[in-house]
């Protein structure tokens, strides 16, 4: 029978409602698990970048210490091939000969600066110290028999080649620099029974004195002290 608007009732199929409510839950059950897989992807992405990124900070961190290993090894044989060659126009004495006591009065040495003979019981600290004036030679000598290079320079040597020679040793443990105005040359290098005078401090041949004579075999007393001594500057 017809309602008084004209317009027939709509009865609601409860088998239809049922299954759009089951449609919604199957596509909410698919968004769901496409959702997760998306989710599960992006994840996998990540670990996969972030192990791969390990692996090859891992990978450079070794190739790093391999090639500082590979430069150490090859800078330890350019010393150990530049010890075994002599320093052209050095001038050698017979260490032999020298004296090695100590004493606490007046030496007369032989050459200007000194390179071994009897001194002073206590050194000048040598660990890279740079003198601005003149050190007792008695002292200084007892510095060389540690295995020190002293680095020595006049008035004819050019401010720029003192600054140089002054930051090598100040950065070399087992060495001292200081002037000494009435030497022969104007930049001279001395270790024990060993010198060299040079016209520069870029001569090549002042990086090879420092390797092969800072701790070098003419050291009478390797490893002993180049601290603790006298400091006086």
């Amino acid at each position: 029978m017809a309602s008084k608007s004209g317009r027939t009732p709509q009865h609601t199929d409860p088998h239809s409602r049922q299954a759009r409510i089951a449609e919604m839950r199957r596509a909410d059950q698919v968004r769901e698990r496409r959702n997760k897989a998306i989710a599960i992807t992006v994840a996998s992405s990540v670990v996969v970048g972030l192990v791969g990124f390990g692996a090859w900070v891992l990978i450079d961190q070794k190739q790093t210490e391999q090639r500082k290993k590979d430069a150490a090894v090859k800078l330890f044989k350019e010393q150990q091939e530049l010890r075994k060659k002599p320093v052209e126009g050095e001038q050698l004495w017979d260490a032999t000969k020298f004296g090695r006591n100590h004493v606490e009065t007046p030496v007369k040495y032989e050459m200007n600066p000194p390179v071994g003979g009897d001194h002073h019981p206590r050194w000048m600290n040598c660990n890279g110290d740079v003198y601005a004036n003149p050190v007792p030679e008695v002292h200084a000598v007892h510095s060389l028999e540690h295995g020190a290079v002293w680095v020595t320079y006049n008035e004819k040597a050019p401010k720029a080649d003192v600054d140089k020679l002054s930051a090598r040793v100040e950065k070399t443990p087992y060495s001292l620099m200081s002037p000494v105005k009435e030497q022969t040359g104007s930049i001279m290098l001395s270790a024990w029974g060993k010198q060299l005078t040079v016209d520069s401090a870029d001569d090549p041949r002042v990086a090879q004195f420092f390797t092969k004579y800072v701790q070098g075999e003419q050291t009478p007393e390797p490893g002993a002290a180049c601290t603790s001594g006298v400091a006086s500057k």
